[in-house]
């Protein structure tokens, strides 16, 4: 009885030892996922206009990356409205959750609820579009005035360096809007190419098509279009086909985003010559946001490269530039 008793409690030691050590086995190794706190980490992400195709991929990236690694995200959708956005930046704020993250619809309404969240301790992963100042931890988005250049060389070398072109543009009142302008800009400098029709779309297909319809009614001639993103491109080929005319064979479309199931079918079909990706920021803020909350320092500002998608290289997955 004696052996027996001591065996049973050399099992149960052993079984101790087993419990405590299978427990530190299941955190994660550092650096590689959320914080092993015992706590789950939650953080809360803005997004200005989830009814955007690339919007609602960026959405899609930042959940299915925050899954990956058991972290909870509170997800808002502002619907493109500012003062909806800054209330959900100080409800996340209010609620003290341990990340925010915001892709502002404009700079100027956003910077201040961004900087009370900061100041409060709470780190603030900015997205795509730029706030103010210096009160974030860190911005992360691809270069829209290189985009909007090499869209401008590319154009001009489709062109053969001259022609009138429509320029259908994202919203004006945002960073990108503007970089993707004066970085085409730059990119055709030097070249006869004339932009003889321009119109702030608001990123949107419907007003795109819309504008279009009255650049073709105005203009005989148009050579190629450039928009600000792809689903822009789209409505500009839509209303040359509406037309009636076969105006669409004839006119050159430029998009930028490069969703695979948007800007590259559209390359893959015929529609558009060329899109120029802007990655959605989805899977990086999350890697970044777990370096952060693992104290680890990171830029102030993380710069993501791009690819241009033409007929001739679309079915390798593009070329990075």
């Amino acid at each position: 009885m004696k052996t027996l008793r001591i065996l049973a409690v050399a099992i149960v030691i052993a079984a101790l030892i087993c419990a405590v050590g299978c427990g530190n086995k299941s955190a994660q190794a550092p650096g590689t996922s959320a914080p092993a706190t015992g706590k789950t980490i939650v953080i809360g992400m803005s997004q200005c206009n989830g009814g955007e195709p690339w919007r609602a991929q960026m959405d899609k990236d930042l959940q299915d990356a925050a899954d990956k690694h058991g972290i909870k995200l509170l997800l808002k959708d502002a619907q493109n409205n500012a003062a909806t956005q800054q209330a959900q930046v100080r409800e996340y704020t209010a609620q003290g959750v341990d990340l925010i993250i915001i892709s502002p619809k404009e700079t100027v309404p956003l910077t201040q609820p961004v900087a009370e969240a900061y100041g409060k301790g709470i780190p603030v992963i900015v997205l795509d579009r730029k706030v103010n100042g210096d009160k974030f931890t860190t911005f992360i988005g691809a270069d829209n005035v290189k985009i909007g250049e090499q869209a401008g060389k590319y154009m001009a070398k489709l062109l053969g360096g001259k022609g009138s072109i429509v320029e259908l543009k994202g919203l004006m009142t945002s960073q990108p809007g503007q970089d993707r302008h004066n970085g085409f800009m730059q990119g055709i400098k030097g070249s006869s190419i004339k932009i003889i029709f321009d119109a702030d779309c608001k990123w949107q297909e419907p007003d795109a098509q819309r504008e279009m319809n009255s650049a073709l009614a105005r203009f005989p001639q148009i050579d190629a279009v450039y928009a600000h993103n792809d689903p822009q491109a789209h409505g500009a080929y839509l209303a040359a086909k509406q037309e009636g005319k076969g105006r669409e064979k004839t006119i050159k479309f430029i998009g930028i985003d490069a969703l695979p199931h948007e800007g590259v079918r559209y390359v893959k079909d015929g529609i558009l010559s060329a899109t120029f990706q802007y990655p959605t920021c989805g899977e990086q803020a999350i890697e970044t946001a777990i370096k952060i909350l693992n104290k680890e320092k990171v830029p102030k500002n993380i710069t993501l490269g791009t690819k241009i998608f033409t007929r001739e290289n679309v079915d390798k997955g593009g070329e990075a530039m």
